[in-house]
C-alpha cells in the first residue's frame, strides 16, 4: 500500500517534471502572442470588392479588419476617388459603406485608408497606426444597343462601347436579318432579339423568328463564380415560325426566362403566353387571354392587361391571378427593386377624358402622381426610386383640329412635382432608356417616309404605326440621379451622339 507521504517526499517525480515544463513553455508562448497581438499593427484583411466589376445593383462594399478599429479614426481616413457619398455602418471588425446613388459607370475607382488606429491604442502612439490599405474596383464600361438605320447597317443590331478609348462600335447580327425588336440580357452577354430575313416580302414580314446572339462581353457567372465569355456576333435560332407568330417578348430582370406572346397560324384565335427557359423545351402559360404584359423584378410574376384592367399573376401558377386591378389599363414599368409600379388609368367619361398616371406600390397604396388630356406614353423609374422620367403628350387644339406634342418630364415621387425637360417634334413613335447609374437618358428621333404602310416591298425597320424608317437621331440627356426634381434645369438641351440609330437601349 502506498504511503501518501512517501509520495510527496519524491515529489516531483520525472513525469511531473515534464509536464510542468510543458506548462510552462504554454504560459510563455500564450504570453508571447498576446504581447505580440498586442503589438501588431492593424490591417484590413479584406475588401470585398477588390478588382471586381460592379454595376447599378452592387450598393454597398465591405472592409473586414484584422483587429477592433476606433471607427471614427477609419471613417476620417477613408478616401474614395473618385468620391462616392455614402454611408458607413459597423458590425464589430467589419465596415459597410453603402452609395446614396448607383455607382458611375465607365470608371477606375481606388479605396485608400492610412492612419486610422485599433479600438484600444493610445492616440500618441505612432507604432499602432493601421497599415496603409489602396483596394481598386472598376465599375461597367457605358453601351448601349441600337438598331441600325443607314444603307450600311439598315436593320442590324449594334452595340456601341462609349466608355472604351476610343468609343467602339460592333455589329452583332448579319447582314441577312433585319431585326424587329430585342432586349439585353441582365449581364449583358446576350441579347434576345426578333428579325426576318432581309429578302421577306407579303406575310413573311410579319413572322419574325426568335435568336439570342452574343456580345462579347465578359461577365461572372452567379451560379459558378468564374467569368465566361463567347465571341461576338453568334445568333442562335430560340423560336421558329412553323406554327406559330411570335409577337411581344420580355425578359426577367435575373435573366432566367422570358415571355412570349405568340399566335398559332392556322387558328387566329388560338393566342396565349409562352414561357421560355435555358435549355428547355417552350411552355405555354394556362392563362385567360391578355394583352400587353411585362415580368416583375422579382421574375416570379407577370403583370398582364386581362380585359379592363391589369392582373398580377404568378408565373408558378398563372390561371389564378395573385391580384386584379379594374381601374387600371397599362403598366409602364416597375421600380428596380420592385416596390411599385407607373401605371396608367383612363377617364372613360366621354365629356371629360382624362389619363392618370398612378404610383402602385406593393403595399397597395395607389397614389395619383399626373393627370392630362394627352396621352402617357412611356415611363422609366431612376434607380434611387425617387423620380420617373416619362414620355408625355400634350393636347393642343384649334378651331378645326387638334395635335399632340410630345415631350419628356421628370415627376418627383416623394412631392409629386413634375417638370418638363424636353420638348420634342410632333411624333409618337418614340423611345426613351434611363442608364443604369441614372446618369443620362437616350431616346431617338425617327424620320420616315410619307406614307404610313408603305409597300411591303421595302425592306428595313418600321414604326408601330408600318411607316418605313429612313433615319434615326439618337439624343442623351444628362440627369442627376438623386436630385429633388423641383431643382432640375430645364429645359435642358440634348445632346446628339455621333451616329444614326433607332430603339436605342442602355446595358445594365
Amino acid at each position: 500500500m502506498l504511503n501518501p507521504n512517501e509520495t510527496a517526499k519524491n515529489f516531483p517525480q520525472p513525469l511531473d517534471k515534464v509536464a510542468l515544463t510543458l506548462v510552462l513553455g504554454l504560459i510563455v508562448a500564450i504570453g508571447v502572442l498576446l504581447l505580440s497581438g498586442e503589438a501588431a499593427t492593424p490591417r484590413v484583411r479584406s475588401f470585398s470588392w477588390q478588382d471586381r466589376e460592379v454595376s447599378a445593383p452592387d450598393r454597398a462594399f465591405i472592409l473586414t479588419f484584422s483587429r477592433p478599429m476606433n471607427e471614427k479614426s477609419v471613417e476620417e481616413n477613408l478616401r474614395i476617388d473618385p468620391p462616392l457619398p455614402g454611408k458607413i455602418s459597423w458590425a464589430g471588425r467589419r465596415m459597410a459603406y453603402t452609395f446614396n446613388a448607383p455607382v458611375p459607370y465607365g470608371l477606375q475607382f481606388q479605396i485608400q485608408i492610412q492612419g486610422a488606429r485599433d479600438k484600444f491604442s493610445s492616440s500618441n502612439d505612432i507604432r499602432t497606426l493601421s497599415e496603409p490599405f489602396l483596394g481598386k474596383f472598376r465599375s461597367r464600361d457605358r453601351i448601349l444597343a441600337y438598331l441600325g438605320v443607314s444603307p450600311e447597317e439598315q436593320g442590324q443590331l449594334i452595340l456601341y462601347n462609349l466608355s472604351a478609348n476610343p468609343p467602339r462600335q460592333l455589329v452583332l447580327t448579319p447582314k441577312d436579318l433585319i431585326v424587329q425588336d430585342y432586349e439585353p440580357y441582365p449581364d449583358g452577354s446576350k441579347i434576345l432579339f426578333a428579325a426576318i430575313p432581309r429578302e421577306a416580302r407579303g406575310k413573311e414580314v410579319n413572322l419574325p423568328k426568335l435568336y439570342t446572339v452574343s456580345t462579347g462581353i465578359k461577365r461572372p457567372s452567379e451560379d459558378k463564380g468564374v467569368t465566361t465569355w463567347e465571341p461576338p456576333g453568334k445568333p442562335e435560332l430560340v423560336l421558329d415560325t412553323q406554327e406559330y407568330r411570335n409577337l411581344r417578348f420580355d425578359l426577367s430582370p435575373n435573366g432566367k426566362l422570358g415571355i412570349v406572346a405568340r399566335q398559332n397560324l392556322k387558328d387566329p384565335m388560338d393566342f396565349g403566353l409562352w414561357m421560355l427557359k435555358p435549355n428547355s423545351e417552350p411552355q405555354r402559360l394556362e392563362t385567360q387571354p391578355g394583352g400587353d404584359f411585362e415580368i416583375a423584378p422579382d421574375g416570379s410574376s407577370l403583370a398582364l392587361l386581362q380585359g379592363q384592367g391589369v392582373a398580377i399573376l404568378s408565373l408558378e401558377n398563372p390561371n389564378t391571378p395573385v391580384q386584379f386591378l379594374p381601374q387600371f389599363e397599362q403598366v409602364l414599368g416597375f421600380a428596380p427593386d420592385g416596390s411599385a409600379a407607373a401605371m396608367v388609368k383612363f377617364n372613360r367619361d366621354p365629356s371629360n377624358p382624362r389619363r392618370s398616371l398612378f404610383l402602385v406600390t406593393t403595399a397597395g397604396v395607389e397614389q395619383e402622381l399626373f393627370r392630362t388630356r394627352g396621352s402617357i406614353l412611356a415611363a422609366e423609374f431612376d434607380p434611387t426610386n425617387r423620380t420617373l422620367y416619362c414620355l408625355l403628350t400634350k393636347l393642343i387644339e384649334s378651331e378645326d383640329a387638334y395635335r399632340e406634342e410630345p415631350y419628356i418630364a421628370a415627376i418627383d415621387l416623394k412631392t409629386k412635382d413634375i417638370k418638363p425637360l424636353v420638348i420634342l417634334p410632333e411624333q409618337r413613335d418614340i423611345q426613351i432608356s434611363i442608364s443604369p447609374d441614372g446618369l443620362a437618358l437616350l431616346f431617338d428621333q425617327v424620320v420616315t417616309t410619307s406614307k404610313p404602310g408603305d409597300s411591303a416591298s421595302t425592306v428595313g425597320p418600321r414604326t408601330a404605326s408600318g411607316a418605313v424608317v429612313t433615319n434615326s437621331r439618337l439624343w442623351l440627356i444628362p440627369l442627376s440621379p438623386g436630385t429633388p426634381v423641383k431643382d432640375l434645369p430645364a429645359p435642358i438641351t440634348p445632346e446628339r451622339l455621333p451616329f444614326s440609330g433607332l430603339r436605342p437601349l442602355w446595358f445594365q
